[in-house]
């Protein structure tokens, strides 16, 4: 029956006979394909970072676009899915949505063997990859119908939380599985990996005439092994000697009409075989898997819909919801959009700003470290805001935030002169998924507190406030590379997104955290805004949010 007859959680002797089962069933399943739903969605930003080696000639900013696309496809794809649930039922739902993804993996599968496919082609893969963040609109209220109240926050936490490690999941495994034949020879051959960076560490100083008088090597195993020829003070040849460090070293010189050189280049070229289909192709064998188990054993519940229309119901003038709406929204694109900003530009941040350094990190053997933290303190930290209020941590993470960013912007880290700074950027960077996965659990606490005086509409307001924040990947990789390409760093966008978590730590201390602030959280163990009102201030308010 693929339509449950009763469903009726709040009933003790229901919820011990037949709820409880059913419910943790459908959180266990459906939490399985949201993790693949995350990684299809990031998939794109671990391809991408390998692109250019294997033989694609876009823009650096093209192939940030690439990266930025499924997120701006999922915050549009959340704003639908947020209807579906109520309307068309649990097992249709995450079922059609899990198979779905099959298409954009195949494609990108076979689309990234040739190097002839265009950047719109990947553009449209990368809208469709999005659907893997879109169809969160659907688990997550899903879920929430399914729990008795005393449950809900338990349940989603433990779905977004586990279903965030399918980012750190797809930049985990994309370097091992590109490695190999993993899927034969149906998935088709290997690409010929071409790297070649420029190092850093070679320093050229030239005379007033442009003649190079001097080449400063700054690692003492590559000194070593360069020899310089000059002639009067002016440098004619150099070379490298071929060690263990230096193997695959070459340099370019380029000399004037009297053979005097006038630049200095030294690169290090790599070349190896990589199966870059793997990366999405996959996932195309666990989504099937996914898909038979949820038409299989999920269920749905009989609700009333609310329609497209009630999704608007939050921006009414009744309560001063409107006002509270844009609050809980700018402070989830803080926590949210932040993270699922950054966890998308990760890995070509990386390859971008400390890419040309010899020994140079690989992007996708670091990347998966933030949403991993992010996602993990994001699940454990719910019921320690249930105690202090979400406004509190919401205010502390933010602060955290601003911190790190600054740190970037003022530590050098963005504009590095050698490898040595990148353990720094590192750290910084880890620190700021830390505190974005935290102010995220904040989040869940706070919004029903905020919109007390009507379950339904905190429940909205999560559908609505993550669909907006569910742009972090696209305006957050877009803003970095746009920032990189005009300015020639970061720098730009780590102090405009300071001013914003600036801005959303006002509005949260203004509205939330302040004492005597409108709608105040001190947790359970300081009391609500809601808790101090009398019975007459509440039922008013209800009676108001009903047009009554």
């Amino acid at each position: 029956m693929a339509r449950l007859p009763r469903w009726e959680p709040e009933d003790p002797q229901f919820w011990q006979e037949t709820g409880s089962a059913v419910a943790w069933r459908t959180c266990a399943l459906t939490t399985f394909s949201l993790i693949f739903s995350f990684a299809t969605w990031f998939v794109m930003s671990a391809v991408v970072v390998r692109m250019p080696a294997i033989g694609f000639n876009f823009t650096t900013m093209e192939y940030f676009w690439l990266a930025a696309i499924p997120g701006f496809a999922s915050g549009i794809l959340r704003l639908i899915h947020s209807n579906f649930i109520p309307v068309l039922g649990t097992r249709p739902v995450v079922s059609i949505a899990t198979i779905i993804k099959v298409l954009p993996m195949v494609w990108l599968g076979f689309a990234i063997q040739d190097t002839s496919t265009s950047w719109t082609t990947f553009m449209i893969i990368g809208f469709l990859t999005g659907m893997g963040g879109g169809d969160f609109s659907s688990f997550m209220p899903s879920t929430s119908i399914f729990f008795p109240k005393r449950l809900q926050g338990l349940a989603m936490g433990i779905q977004a939380g586990l279903g965030n490690f399918g980012v750190s999941i797809v930049q985990f495994v994309t370097p091992w599985i590109i490695g190999f034949a993993a899927l034969g020879a149906m998935a088709g051959g290997p690409q010929l990996f071409s790297k070649t960076d420029v190092l850093k560490d070679v320093k050229v100083v030239k005379s007033a005439d442009g003649v190079v008088t001097d080449v400063v090597v700054k690692r003492p195993d590559l000194a070593a092994a360069t020899v310089i020829t000059r002639d009067n003070g002016i440098v004619r040849n150099v070379t490298i000697t071929e060690t263990d460090t230096t193997r695959n070293m070459q340099v370019d010189l380029k000399k004037n009409a009297d053979g005097a050189v006038t630049d200095v280049t030294v690169k290090k070229v790599i070349k190896k075989n990589i199966w870059l289909q793997n990366a999405p192709l996959v996932y195309v064998p666990f989504l099937v898997v996914a898909f038979i188990l949820c038409a299989l054993f999920l269920r749905s519940v009989n609700l009333p819909s609310r329609g497209f229309r009630g999704q608007f119901e939050i921006l009414s003038g009744k309560n001063r919801a409107r006002t509270h709406t844009w609050n809980c929204t700018v402070t989830y694109i803080t926590s949210f959009g932040s993270f699922s900003g950054y966890a998308a530009a990760f890995p070509i941040m990386i390859k971008t700003i400390y890419g040309g350094f010899d020994g140079a990190p690989d992007p996708l053997s670091y990347a998966f470290l933030g949403p991993l933290i992010g996602g993990l303190i994001r699940a454990l930290t719910g019921p320690i805001f249930d105690k202090w209020g979400g406004s509190i941590g919401m205010h502390w993470t933010t602060l955290g935030q601003i911190a790190g960013c600054l740190a970037l912007v003022f530590g050098g880290y963005l504009t590095p002169t050698g490898l040595d700074q990148f353990q720094g950027f590192l750290w910084i960077m880890l620190w700021i998924f830390l505190m974005t996965g935290t102010n995220n659990a904040a989040t869940f606490r706070q919004y029903p507190i905020v919109f007390a005086y009507s379950p339904a509409k905190g429940a909205q307001m999560l559908g609505w406030t993550g669909a907006w924040a569910a742009f972090g990947p696209f305006v957050w990789t877009s803003l970095i590379g746009a920032s990189i390409t005009s300015t020639g760093n970061a720098k730009l966008f780590f102090i405009g997104v300071s001013l914003f978590y600036a801005y959303s730590w006002f509005i949260n201390w203004w509205y939330y955290t302040r004492k005597g602030a409108e709608r105040f959280d001190y947790g359970n163990t300081g009391g609500t805004w809601w808790d101090k009102l009398s019975d007459e201030e509440k039922q008013e308010m209800k009676r108001i949010d009903m047009g009554g």
